[in-house]
Formats: C-alpha cells, structure tokens, sequence
C-alpha cells in the first residue's frame, strides 16, 4: 500500500508547530559594520542538553534524492536541535512528523524557497536530508557531546513524497 503526500511550500506560519525556518524574511534584522552588513538576528535556538552537551557546527554536503521519494525512515534527536542552512539558493525537502504514541504521526513534506533554511527541535521526528535536482551543501548546527543523540523509526509501510505539481528545482 503507497501513502502518498505532496508537499507544500515552507512558511514560518506553516511550519511553526514543527520549528524555526531559517530565512531573511523576517521583521528582525538591522545594519551593523557602518551599514555595509545586515544582521538578520536571532532566526533559530540551537539547543544542547545531556551528558557533556555542546553545540556543533558542521558543513554536510547532500546527494539529490529521485522523486517522487520513498519514504520508510525518520529519526530525532533527544539531547539537542539540528539546523540546516544551505550554502547555495537551491530548494530542499524537510519532511516532520508530529510524536504520536506509537512513534511518528504520520509525516507532513515541505519544500523550502531557495535560500530558506530550518531548525529541529530536540526530539521532532524528521527525514533525513533531502536535496533536489543537484548536490547541494549545508551548515549544520547540531548537538555534541556523550550518550545517543539519534532515534530512527522504520514504518512498516514506507510513505511516497511528491513534489507539489508543475514544481521546478
């Protein structure tokens, strides 16, 4: 049996339930260095708890998936936050599940603007990294230190991703 869920655009709005979005559209932002830089400011909370806990940044370079995506594994992450930040203007999927009491709700798919970037909380349930079309890299912002910081959940019937109709990377 497919499940089939296309996704949608990413907006602050639509994915606040989920965490932050990490983009330039936002109220927050103001000159510094003599007005020759814009400071877009506190867009994400990176968190770390646990034994040992700090905070990492990281560069992942991604491999492009084939859509529509078969989807049969989420992960999160119980001591600390992941933000990805791509380093080109290229979109990405971020696919988020809300905690259920048999593990993940069933995944909602978003399809990031070029340039947008997202924050997990500790412990959402997510798809791994999911560029399109091309190779892409990113920073990521994420949780080191001492025990387990992964969980995976393997549904027993995987999920079909599809990108929303006439979309073009």
């Amino acid at each position: 049996m497919t499940r089939i869920i296309t996704a949608k655009p990413l907006t602050r709005a639509n994915f606040a339930e989920f965490g932050e979005v990490i983009d330039t559209e936002t109220d927050s932002h103001y000159p510094i260095n003599g007005g020759r830089c814009e400071r877009f400011h506190a867009l994400a909370r990176a968190e770390a708890t646990g034994p040992n806990g700090h905070v990492l940044i990281n560069l992942f370079k991604g491999t492009p998936y084939e859509f529509p995506l078969k989807l049969s594994m989420v992960e999160r992450h119980p001591f600390g936050s992941q933000a990805f930040v791509p380093l080109s203007p290229r979109p990405f999927v971020v696919v988020v599940c809300h905690d259920s009491p048999d593990g993940p709700a069933e995944p909602l798919a978003f399809v990031t603007k070029p340039g947008q970037g997202v924050n997990y909380p500790r412990n959402l349930w997510h798809g791994v990294l999911t560029p399109i079309g091309e190779p892409q890299d990113f920073v990521v912002v994420d949780r080191g230190g001492d025990g387990s910081n992964v969980e995976e959940f393997h549904f027993s019937h995987p999920y079909e991703i599809h990108l929303p109709k006439g979309f073009q990377p």
